[in-house]
């Protein structure tokens, strides 16, 4: 049997918040809610990347396989669109991974290599093709084609 972090968080978590509200320093935990804080910013990083690959290889199968849009990727686009922006809005901090041209270069290249994978298509630009701002705005569509 181990700590009560490592058999059961939930347990753990509601120890650590009632000794913190406690003023309890001495009984704290103070590694693993310092590691639990940080992974706090790891899940937030995460899910941006997450969300900016789903739509970025979204935009490149609405420009390289126009013959399968239709209104479940119009939602999917819209849908990533929002989360990232609300992800921002929430913590703005997340900006400056979008600002970081490694970050945001090995982000596309996740899109491009899912992309591929979904449609067998081997067309795909070796660098992300628009601008970070168009990719985000709601009113960019790669070719400005009518949309459901």
């Amino acid at each position: 049997m181990g700590t009560l972090y490592d058999d059961d968080i939930i347990a753990w978590s509601e120890q650590q918040a009632a000794l913190l509200r406690a003023g309890r320093w001495e009984l704290l935990d103070h590694e693993n809610i310092a590691g639990e804080i940080e992974d706090v910013g790891h899940r937030e990083k995460k899910e941006l990347r997450s969300r900016l690959v789903v739509l970025l290889a979204h935009l490149l199968k609405w420009q390289f396989q126009p013959s399968q849009r239709g209104p479940s990727w119009v939602h999917t686009i819209r849908t990533q669109r929002v989360a990232i922006d609300d992800a921002l809005e929430d913590c703005p901090s997340l900006q400056t991974l979008l600002d970081d041209p490694q970050w945001l270069d090995k982000t596309y290249r996740r899109a491009a290599r899912e992309a591929q994978a979904q449609t067998q298509l081997e067309l795909f630009p070796v660098e992300l093709p628009w601008r970070l701002e168009q990719v985000l705005s709601s009113d960019f569509w790669p070719d400005q084609v009518n949309r459901s």
